[in-house]
């Protein structure tokens, strides 16, 4: 009896089995049914409905002799132009690309101009006019390549032969009925075998003749069997004997600014600035909030030219060392939400002011921060003004905007 029954679970089982098989089955084939009919579908609905392409200007070139800065053509996106120097800009310096698909601005073009037509020779120099480049006939007096620094405060240019100290009598030594003369090192052999004399070798002369190593940063003085380097005023010779090294006197106490006053480091020397709001006009009035900041007091609702002026207003200064190698970037701007706020989804950023506005443009370096990049190198000793201001949009709609006033000065050194 009990082996029968044992056949009758083992034949349930086995039917219980097909069925799950069976079942499994047309699970199977139901969600193959449903996945094809759904694949239908997706494909008829994606033919009848086109994605849009992305909204897109046309590719731009930069223009020849010159620069092109900003590799994005998308709605809204800027794109930037300069020139070689030699060259000036004609046509747009940015463009922006409009939702209808073309740039905003003229195509720009790189034209020559004359190297002297700027009067680069100071203190009476005449500019004479060269293949990319210029060079001034300076005055008696005054030297430097644009006649910048007076004659006396260039390096001495020593005499040898009137000092004793620069030639000296050589060691000599009789050798197999010959004699032999040497001199030190630092000195050679002048005049004849005989009546020899050991002269100064000047090294600052020789080396500059050679084109050889650069033995001084800056001026180069010929001393008794060597040499030795100097630097110019505000500045200290380094431990190699060579460099120079900027005097910071603000942090040395040196300077001689007022209380009122705060003392900015260049190349050199210092500075002394007091940064003053702009005064009040119309319903626009700002308040001092930091010694480098203003901030804009409320605006009457319905003053829209208070609503366009600039919320902040800062202050900022920068040494330089002169022919900075480009582009070289030298400030940042960046937005913040406040907790609790939504913060602007597009910023725009401009050079909205200054003297020499040429030699910078400005560029997203990311979606919140632009930066100001130096195109065209600055030769100095020169002050340079550039303004740069971001403002802020929320759904393509101005909301308000940052102005940065920067003031770069720049050595008249290369160090």
């Amino acid at each position: 009896q009990s082996c029968l029954s044992r056949q009758q679970l083992l034949a349930t089982i086995r039917q219980m089995q097909q069925l799950l098989k069976g079942q499994e089955t047309r699970f199977s084939e139901g969600l193959r049914a449903v996945r094809s009919r759904l694949s239908t579908i997706h494909a008829s609905l994606a033919k009848a409905t086109p994605e849009p392409p992305a909204a897109s200007c046309p590719a731009l070139q930069a223009p020849a002799d010159g620069r092109k800065f900003g590799t994005k053509y998308l709605v809204d996106h800027e794109v930037h132009f300069t020139c070689d120097p030699g060259f000036q800009l004609l046509g747009s310096s940015t463009r922006i690309c409009q939702a209808n698909g073309s740039w905003t601005g003229q195509e720009p073009h790189c034209a020559e101009i004359s190297e002297c037509s700027s009067s680069p020779c100071q203190n009476g120099g005449t500019c004479l006019e060269g293949l990319n480049h210029f060079k001034c006939l300076c005055p008696p007096h005054w030297t430097g390549t644009t006649c910048q620094y007076q004659a006396q405060t260039a390096p001495p240019a020593w005499s040898v032969t009137d000092d004793p100290a620069f030639s000296r009598q050589p060691r000599c030594a009789q050798i197999a009925q010959t004699q032999q003369c040497s001199c030190d090192p630092g000195f050679h052999m002048s005049g004849t075998a005989s009546n020899g004399i050991c002269q100064d070798l000047n090294e600052c002369e020789v080396y500059q003749q050679e084109g050889g190593p650069r033995l001084c940063a800056h001026a180069c003085v010929n001393i008794p069997g060597s040499f030795r380097c100097s630097c110019p005023a505000g500045y200290v010779l380094l431990g190699d004997g060579k460099s120079c090294e900027d005097i910071d006197e603000c942090s040395l106490s040196q300077d001689n600014c007022t209380s009122g006053s705060t003392c900015i480091n260049t190349g050199g020397g210092f500075q002394c600035v007091t940064p003053q709001c702009p005064p009040a006009a119309g319903n626009v009035s700002y308040v001092k909030t930091s010694p480098f900041q203003c901030e804009r007091n409320p605006c009457p609702m319905e003053s829209r030219s208070c609503h366009q002026a600039p919320k902040t207003i800062s202050f900022h200064y920068l040494p330089l060392p002169s022919k900075l190698q480009t582009p070289a970037p030298l400030f940042r701007m960046a937005t913040a939400a406040a907790p609790g706020r939504p913060g602007p989804d597009s910023l725009r950023f401009g050079i909205a002011g200054g003297n020499n506005r040429g030699h910078f443009v400005v560029q997203r370096s990311d979606r919140h921060t632009g930066e100001l990049l130096l195109v065209q190198s600055l030769q100095g000793p020169r002050t340079i003004h550039v303004d740069v201001d971001m403002a802020e949009y929320l759904d393509r709609v101005f909301q308000t905007k940052h102005l940065s006033k920067i003031t770069l000065f720049v050595s008249a050194y290369e160090f």
